[in-house]
């Protein structure tokens, strides 16, 4: 069945390959296309274009199809487009003529449009609460190491004093960055793209600002040429989110790579929680983490293919933007697993004590020595000198470290800060899931 037929059959090589790869990826749609069908039941029995025996009957038919769905029985059959005409298929077999009238004053176009933006937005949602948990485990961590120092680097070169609370630290701030961007992403895509047909609207007397409220939308997506052209802003806005997020992760396994190397041996992990060499006996090997940092770095690369797909589309729908769906769907599972087995891990991370007490970290408390001269009155410039001087000669020996009050350092880590950034940022987030949303439309029978 393909809802634009008009008596002629395709030929099979155009359907496969135009088909792509939609058979897949629609069936994770499933779910949202029954609730977004629904709601635009409610509005054609609302604005009488559907009689309300008519509304109720497709209501109750399409509560049947999401019991289906939810059991994993709803499938696309093999001589189906698409979701959404196997969903119009089953109604009809199920009402007749009444079936027929779901796509009543909508597109095939503005309805890929609701799904997607009902699925990313549950997904956005889905993301934030893993990354949530993530830094909270940073937080713990920050707080449990605070008073354990560690070298700091620059240059891959040890430089100043350090802590695995500011470790820790930094890395869950960054985690609030992440929620930040994403947060943003999640207000771009909770726009309502429903009623802007085929994207130049309809002479229907639909009410648009009806679905909104009753799919929980922020506001329209006003112009309907607009939107099939911002198709692909808010996928190219959702894949730098994950980008993002992609390279917090990168930089924290790679920084744990290093830090598990015999060179470093500053933390380690369980038997466990690593692998080995089928030739080499003594071997533990980070494969988690340098297969976190492979995945985070290729999910760098997202903004740039969408980009690539979309750069040179002339307004309108285009069949280019197929693509768009499993790029980002893909992308969403890949961040949720990277960050969940971030989370796995850093459950059995296990910290070395006494690592600056090391003779061959002294440098790194010769900044101290500079600031305790400062502090004796000897301008910072002669102060430098005369420890750079001690150093090179190797007669500078490691002094304590000095007092750090201001915000940010090892002795004051604004971890309620930070953290209370990171709660008042969720707050931005609402999970709903389509059974939610679901059970909210029946009660308009």
């Amino acid at each position: 069945m393909k809802l634009w037929e008009k008596g002629i059959a395709p030929d099979p090589a155009i359907i496969e390959f135009t088909t792509g790869k939609d058979r897949i990826t629609d069936i994770l749609l499933a779910g949202w296309d029954i609730v977004g069908s629904m709601a635009h039941v409610i509005m054609l029995g609302e604005v009488r274009l559907i009689s309300n025996e008519d509304k109720n009957a497709l209501l109750n038919s399409l509560h049947s199809l999401f019991v289906k769905y939810q059991k994993g029985e709803l499938v696309i059959e093999n001589d189906i487009e698409d979701i959404h005409s196997q969903i119009e298929k089953e109604l009809s077999e199920i009402l007749g003529p009444a079936g027929k009238k779901v796509h009543t004053g909508r597109s095939r176009n503005d309805q890929v449009l609701l799904d997607i933006r009902l699925l990313t937005r549950y997904e956005i949602d889905n993301l934030a609460r893993r990354i949530y948990v993530l830094f909270e485990r940073l937080q713990e961590l920050s707080e449990q190491f605070r008073e354990c120092l560690l070298p700091g680097y620059t240059h891959m070169q040890p430089g100043m004093v350090s802590s695995f609370g500011l470790w820790f630290g930094g890395y869950s701030e960054a985690l609030t960055d992440d929620l930040f961007i994403l947060s943003g992403v999640r207000k771009l895509n909770n726009r309502n793209p429903l009623g802007t047909a085929a994207g130049y609207g309809t002479t229907l007397p639909i009410n648009r600002r009806l679905t909104s409220e009753l799919l929980e939308f922020d506001e329209l997506l006003f112009n309907s040429s607009y939107a099939s052209l911002n198709r692909g802003k808010v996928e190219q806005a959702v894949a730098g989110a994950i980008a993002s997020l992609g390279s917090t992760l990168s930089r924290l396994s790679m920084d744990i790579c290093l830090y598990m190397s015999t060179e470093f041996r500053f933390i380690e992990f369980p038997d466990e929680y690593v692998t080995g060499s089928s030739i080499m006996p003594q071997k533990r090997n980070p494969d988690v983490f340098e297969l976190i940092r492979a995945r985070s770095n290729s999910l760098q690369t997202l903004p740039n293919e969408i980009s690539m797909v979309t750069c040179n589309l002339p307004s309108g729908y285009n069949r280019d933007l197929q693509l768009l769906k499993s790029l980002i769907l893909n992308s969403f599972r890949d961040i949720c697993e990277i960050t969940d087995i971030m989370v796995f891990m850093l459950k059995g991370i296990r910290i070395r004590k006494n690592i600056t007490e090391d003779p061959l970290y002294n440098s790194i408390f010769s900044t101290e020595e500079v600031n305790r001269l400062v502090r004796s009155g000897i301008p910072f410039r002669d102060a430098y000198k005369a420890v750079a001087a001690m150093v090179k000669t190797g007669s500078f020996s490691r002094t304590q470290p000095s007092d750090y009050s201001h915000e940010g350092s090892i002795g004051n880590l604004c971890n309620n800060e930070i953290r209370n950034r990171a709660v008042n940022i969720m707050l931005e987030f609402k999970p709903k899931s389509a059974a939610e949303f679901e059970e909210k439309m029946m009660r308009y029978i």
